[in-house]
């Protein structure tokens, strides 16, 4: 692991913080001594992980739209960062179809803010805008998507990212080209991990269905997905981050995601959920093929994750089944009504080698 170290007394601005990942990276990063600001709408479910680490208290947090430029101006001037993340988004494809028009404000127009804000800022020094997997055009191909492949999503949660991709790649050359502000953007896979809330997500699907005692329901179980643990991506959002801001060189596109063991199909995800779940609880879980004739998706999609292994020598730490492992222990103290906020700290000194 690189030396997280490195963050201790720096002004990290993340957009997004009261999200699934969000809320990871800020409990990482107050870890590690940063001073974190946030600006975000509220948590976009109840509960979440946000409130449930009680991550406000040690933060500076801000309610607000990535769509409301001015505000978000009066944030940067006050808060001066140096680094800033962007990881606010609409980030369902299913409710990308529902309400295309908030979908690509919010993921386009969003972006635009805040690279405006960036461009107007005397301190930030490294920027990265993190985007998903699903940014490429997908041909179905077995093989990996790389970093020069076309970008052009297909449903409007996926094009709204593409589209972010290529205002940032035009901020970049327009505005940026003399390397001041040292940008890039991070294309990650599947996220999974304990404290994801969301609709529509497979792994809160699980959770809620052992809470309630009832079958899993898998819309799709062949689609093929790199999954990660949140603390994969996390990790290489801040590696990035760090190194470019060191050295603009380093500024660039990157894939973040899983070796090829770690493609699954939902399926097969699903039955790890229930065999470690059983493994651990003692009671049986188990899941139904419902095909619902949803909205089109991807069925197979994989990221060659080259790039970042021969730049910065990066590989995954945590397996699929140890990412499984580590969100079966998760729920389980969250069901049980324990201490989630320290089961997270916990597992983030475990990934990342904190002492005690």
């Amino acid at each position: 692991m690189w030396d997280i170290s490195f963050y201790k007394d720096k002004k990290v601005l993340i957009t997004g913080h009261t999200g699934f990942k969000g809320a990871w990276m800020c409990q990482l990063l107050q870890m590690a001594g940063a001073r974190v600001t946030g600006y975000a709408l509220e948590s976009p479910t109840d509960p979440s992980l946000f409130h449930l680490c009680r991550l406000s208290e040690h933060m500076d947090s801000v309610l607000g739209d990535i769509r409301d430029l001015e505000h978000m101006k009066q944030v940067f001037e006050r808060v001066q960062p140096e680094i800033v993340i962007h990881m606010a988004a609409q980030p369902i494809v299913r409710e990308s179809y529902k309400n295309p028009v908030y979908t690509y404000e919010t993921n386009v127009m969003g972006t635009v803010n805040l690279l405006e804000c960036v461009r107007m800022s005397s301190s930030v020094k490294s920027f990265l805008n993190v985007t998903t997997d699903k940014v490429y055009r997908n041909k179905e191909w077995e093989w990996g998507y790389r970093e020069n492949e076309e970008l052009n999503g297909y449903d409007p949660y996926s094009n709204s990212k593409s589209c972010s991709e290529l205002v940032t790649g035009s901020y970049k050359d327009s505005f940026f080209s003399d390397g001041h502000v040292a940008i890039s953007t991070a294309r990650a896979g599947n996220v999974i991990g304990g404290g994801d809330f969301a609709a529509d997500r497979i792994i809160p699907d699980c959770i809620r269905a052992v809470q309630s005692q009832q079958d899993i329901i898998i819309r799709n179980p062949y689609s093929i997905r790199p999954y990660e643990h949140v603390l994969e991506p996390v990790t290489a959002y801040l590696m990035i981050a760090k190194a470019q801001y060191e050295d603009g060189s380093y500024a660039g596109n990157y894939n973040v995601g899983p070796d090829e063991a770690d493609c699954w199909a939902t399926g097969e995800l699903v039955t790890l959920f229930c065999d470690k779940w059983k493994q651990a609880a003692g009671s049986l879980v188990k899941w139904v093929n419902q095909y619902d004739g949803g909205p089109h998706e991807a069925n197979f999609l994989k990221l060659d994750c080259s790039k970042l292994k021969n730049t910065f020598g990066w590989q995954p730490k945590w397996s699929v089944e140890t990412a499984m492992e580590k969100i079966v222990e998760w729920s389980g103290v969250y069901i049980d009504g324990g201490d989630v906020a320290e089961c997270t700290k916990r597992q983030i000194r475990e990934f990342c080698g904190f002492k005690e």
